[in-house]
């Protein structure tokens, strides 16, 4: 059986896995995050094959999330985090705070990640209200969103859609 293709899937969660989900696409954007801009960087903190790593590289520029950049003066490119590539760091530092909660042994984090002006740690980003307490999954309604099909809204409720600022239709 072929594997599937998250790419012509309507929903973006399953086409951001298409690239996302990729062996070593989240570590690359890791170490990305972490300051590595060169190739031979990214093959030695990683210890990923060239041409793995390679592949990995030119996905995630062709996505947007990475631009391979040559600096004026130089002969060697560099690999930058592009607006796209730079949105997904919460997302990262969301996944290393359960990674750091669930998957270490007793000796703690292998990383921390500080605020450079307060050097403070940074934590996972907080779901929370706009009065400041927590939003849990439990408090979590899904409803269809304007860009949902039929599909969509029979599942999560036909006669609700949530408009583009937010505000609940009753149609």
């Amino acid at each position: 059986m072929p594997p599937t293709d998250f790419t012509s899937m309507p929903c973006p969660v399953a086409r951001s896995m298409a690239v996302l989900g990729e062996r070593w696409a989240i570590l690359v954007l890791r170490e990305a995050f972490y300051g590595s801009t060169r190739f031979d960087e990214f093959e030695r903190n990683l210890g990923i094959a060239p041409n793995i790593l390679s592949a990995r590289l030119k996905t995630l520029v062709a996505h947007g999330l990475l631009a391979r950049v040559t600096p004026e003066g130089s002969a060697r490119h560099v690999y930058q985090l592009t607006d796209k590539g730079r949105d997904f760091f919460p997302a990262y530092v969301a996944l290393k705070a359960w990674a750091d909660r669930w998957m270490i042994d007793e000796k703690g984090p292998l990383t921390l990640l500080l605020d450079r002006r307060t050097g403070t740690e940074i934590t996972e980003p907080a779901l929370t209200r706009a009065d400041g307490s927590a939003i849990t999954l439990d408090d979590v309604r899904v409803l269809p969103g304007p860009g949902a099909g039929r599909f969509l809204q029979r599942r999560f409720g036909d006669a609700e859609t949530v408009g583009e600022q937010g505000e609940t239709r009753h149609d």
